[in-house]
């Protein structure tokens, strides 16, 4: 977090838990503010002051948007253990950021397990979310990137000792994987079957994405039943897409559907 980012709000939750959010509100009052509003799902272990979501925080203060991120349990400013996290309690918490913080019509930019968790809450709040933007959906990653990769091993670990400490290149220290994490999952799994969404969706994937990769994006699209699906491709793209010309393509992409969606 930079010395200049202002302290978070927090948002209360069961069990004496706190979530750590920013919420900024236009305060212009030129006609051509538009009034859905974007709200961001960060990936796993990361948090709201990362370059994606610090990018689009610029962005909606540059355009006179309400702009909406947040941690969920466990990650970043938030309150607790990441070991104690699952799906369920994460998007437990994004259902909580849009009834209780991000008043009327919004679009989701979902990154990684954030795009899992916005398509969740699009099924859960199909009244309030208007359009989805997601950047490296790892849709079921528990299930289908994690536990169908893992080999006997790893699997034995997991059911013995309840946790799997998996090396990451993105931290310096491990990746607490549990059990309970991969059995909760199967509770929320989408690619099985149809996605009933009738909403815009916008993809954004790169090709060269080690942990989610390309074909899984496609997949997902399959599984979706709307008819607005566009998936912008990079062959050069990392899982991160956090270059500049990704981060204008993020922007570009969601000027152009809340756009479409005011039209």
């Amino acid at each position: 977090m930079t010395s200049d980012q202002p302290d978070p709000e927090w948002l209360l939750r069961p069990n004496d838990q706190k979530i750590a959010y920013f919420c900024d509100q236009n305060t212009t009052k030129n006609t051509r503010k538009k009034p859905t509003g974007t709200v961001w799902l960060g990936g796993f272990k990361s948090d709201m002051t990362g370059t994606k979501a610090s990018s689009l925080a610029n962005w909606a203060r540059a355009t006179d948007h309400d702009y909406t991120r947040f941690d969920y349990f466990a990650h970043g400013q938030s309150s607790g253990r990441f070991i104690d996290g699952t799906i369920s309690r994460w998007l437990g918490d994004a259902l909580s950021i849009l009834d209780q913080v991000a008043s009327g019509p919004q679009v989701l930019v979902g990154s990684s397990m954030g795009a899992w968790v916005a398509l969740l809450a699009a099924l859960a709040r199909p009244a309030q979310v208007k359009g989805l933007i997601l950047i490296a959906p790892a849709a079921d990653f528990t299930e289908k990137l994690m536990w169908d990769s893992f080999d006997a091993d790893v699997r034995e670990t997991l059911q013995r000792e309840g946790v799997y400490r998996q090396p990451s290149e993105y931290d310096d220290e491990p990746y607490e994987i549990s059990y309970p994490l991969i059995e909760d999952g199967r509770k929320h799994l989408l690619l099985d079957g149809e996605i009933a969404l009738d909403l815009p969706v916008r993809i954004l994937q790169g090709m060269a994405d080690p942990d989610v990769p390309w074909h899984h994006a496609m997949r997902l699209v399959e599984c979706l039943t709307s008819t607005d699906v566009s998936v912008a491709l990079t062959k050069q793209g990392d899982h991160r897409l956090s270059e500049p010309d990704d981060l204008r393509r993020l922007t570009d992409t969601l000027d152009q559907l809340l756009a479409d969606l005011e039209s």
